[in-house]
């Protein structure tokens, strides 16, 4: 049973405030997108990396990441949809994974995944079939209608969801089909297996697994690695 990695690269980026998408721009002189793969394609557990790409991005994102930094696993650079589901559902499509292969999907902003994880997600998919990777929301939540504080769940049955999010390959595939039957949109991934019924696990990630959205984030993350290096950020 192979292990795939599909990596959406497919967003604007519009908080980001910058003239080029926020998967190029730079992070200690590469882009970030390039220290995503890094993690997945030097892994040996690893067997197919896909990127999905912007389509007038596609020429672009395989010259100046994948070729430049001698990506070996990469596969394909797969054309993205009008949003997120729709472009990993074109990840799917295009990656020629078998019925029980592991497939896991890997925001491409978040260059700060511990890859010592990837073995416990593979099992942890293996075994139950669908796992998403999270942390204990460290605040209290509210949940707020029209500006007014309608109730306070509890803290300690909240998880913030983030990625990779690893799966049986014909399950997630069921899963994103049956979406675009009946027109719903999930969050993520593992929103659309839920819906079928089937349970989803979840391992305990890293608070640095971040998800570089704003110009906060960038230095945050520029910040982490300055630090994990022992350097003044």
């Amino acid at each position: 049973m192979s292990v795939t990695v599909l990596v959406p690269a497919a967003g604007m980026g519009r908080r980001m405030g910058a003239t080029v998408n926020k998967q190029y721009l730079a992070l200690d002189g590469r882009p970030i997108l390039a220290h995503t793969l890094a993690l997945f394609d030097s892994h040996p557990q690893v067997d197919h990396l896909f990127v999905i790409s912007p389509p007038a991005e596609i020429d672009y994102c395989r010259a100046e990441v994948v070729e430049r930094y001698r990506f070996g696993k990469v596969r394909a650079v797969v054309p993205g949809g009008g949003e997120r589901q729709d472009s990993v559902r074109n990840g799917l499509l295009a990656c020629g994974a078998g019925p029980q292969d592991t497939v896991l999907v890997h925001d491409g902003v978040r260059p700060l995944f511990p890859p010592e994880l990837i073995p416990v997600v593979v099992e942890a998919a293996r075994r139950c079939g669908a796992c998403v990777v999270g942390v204990p929301v460290k605040d209290t939540i509210k949940e707020v209608v029209e500006g007014r504080v309608r109730g306070t769940p509890d803290r300690e049955r909240l998880w913030q969801a983030q990625t990779p999010q690893a799966f049986r390959f014909d399950l997630i595939l069921k899963a994103h089909r049956k979406a675009l039957e009946a027109g719903f949109r999930g969050t993520d991934d593992a929103a659309l297996v839920e819906r079928l019924g089937h349970p989803v696990v979840m391992v305990e990630g890293s608070y640095r697994n971040i998800k570089i959205t704003t110009p906060e984030d960038l230095a945050l993350v520029r910040a982490l690695r300055a630090f994990s290096k022992g350097e003044e950020p």
